[in-house]
């Protein structure tokens, strides 16, 4: 189960052989990303709201047979000041007991589920996933990344701070908008420039919707068609939805009515961290977060989960407050690509 910004999720999945799949899936479109206060608190009705999802959930999955579920939740609940209040009520009145994903795991996480999807012939691997409260980088060789970051840059989020949500936004909004981006953007992507990746993937709705918009192969071609975002096609693409109010972005090849608001908030945090990067094209993984999370379950068992759910699991060592490393980050960084 996975309570996000804009939906809550339920997969259930046979994992007789050891690969997750699914069975059965359904979801909720809570929005909560737009019910908070202006403090961040999510209050009585967006909990209500949220507790109601996960008692449907609940008995959905029941009815399956599915154990006891993995049940998460991110930026939205993580960054809220009354998460505490929320929490309790859900495990009150669902018996859920939903666990807050730190930033960082959760870019640990997609990585791993990313990491299984490419293969090892992807060699050093770069893994972006833009979110509605946050965006996660991930740098690895191995199973496990070896750098993690995780930054307030959501397209939901973003979009609330920066833009004008419902009209076109102007050249002001847009000259800020990637002005913050940038500058959350700085250390980060120094580093996978320094890594220099063997292979560049994005993964998260965001950015599916995002590639089917700059021509990429539609949802129903299947999970195995070829999909890559070129970053000068998502240039263009950025020019597209600045062009249009939000409620007309939804016109486009694509990007789907609950997403247009946030579509070109998306946009350019995925072009600017491309072109910081160094990246001149991802390809696009349909695996993240909840197949990362299923695969660390089957491989390393319960008593992992037990630590996430109690706060004890730790990864790497955290650099100002956000970026997880170990290894170095480089003293001096190249001038970007134009």
């Amino acid at each position: 189960m996975d309570a996000g910004s804009n939906t809550v999720r339920l997969v259930v999945t046979d994992v007789t052989a050891g690969v997750p799949l699914p069975v059965h899936t359904a979801k909720w479109k809570l929005r909560l990303s737009e019910q908070v206060a202006s403090d961040g608190r999510l209050g009585e009705q967006a909990t209500d709201h949220l507790v109601k999802a996960l008692r449907k959930a609940t008995e959905i999955a029941a009815r399956w047979g599915a154990p006891e579920p993995l049940a998460f939740a991110t930026a939205v609940v993580r960054n809220a000041p009354d998460r505490a209040a929320v929490l309790r009520a859900v495990r009150e009145e669902t018996g859920v007991r939903l666990c807050v994903l730190p930033g960082e795991t959760e870019a640990e996480l997609t990585f791993l589920g990313v990491r299984r999807w490419m293969g090892w012939r992807a060699g050093p691997l770069a893994v972006l996933d833009i979110g509605g409260g946050s965006l996660e980088v991930a740098f690895g060789r191995g199973r496990m990344p070896e750098f993690a970051a995780s930054l307030p840059l959501g397209a939901g989020r973003l979009t609330r701070e920066y833009l004008d949500q419902d009209g076109a936004p102007s050249d002001a909004e847009l000259q800020a908008l990637r002005r913050a981006v940038r500058h959350q953007l700085r250390d980060a992507t120094a580093r996978i420039r320094w890594e220099h990746p063997h292979t560049a993937v994005a993964t998260s709705r965001t950015f599916q919707q995002l590639a089917r918009l700059c021509g990429a192969a539609p949802g129903r071609h299947g999970p195995f068609a070829e999909r890559v975002l070129r970053r000068g096609d998502l240039r263009r693409a950025i020019d597209r939805l600045a062009a249009l109010p939000a409620a007309e972005r939804s016109g486009l090849p694509g990007i789907s009515a609950p997403r247009a608001r946030q579509s070109l908030a998306g946009a350019i945090v995925g072009h600017t961290a491309m072109k910081l990067s160094g990246v001149k094209a991802v390809a696009v993984c349909p695996w993240a977060l909840r197949e990362g999370i299923l695969l660390r379950y089957l491989e390393d068992g319960a008593d992992w989960w037990t630590d996430i759910e109690t706060g004890t699991h730790t990864f790497g060592r955290p650099f100002d407050g956000a970026v997880v490393s170990r290894l170095p980050l480089p003293r001096t960084a190249s001038t970007p690509e134009p």
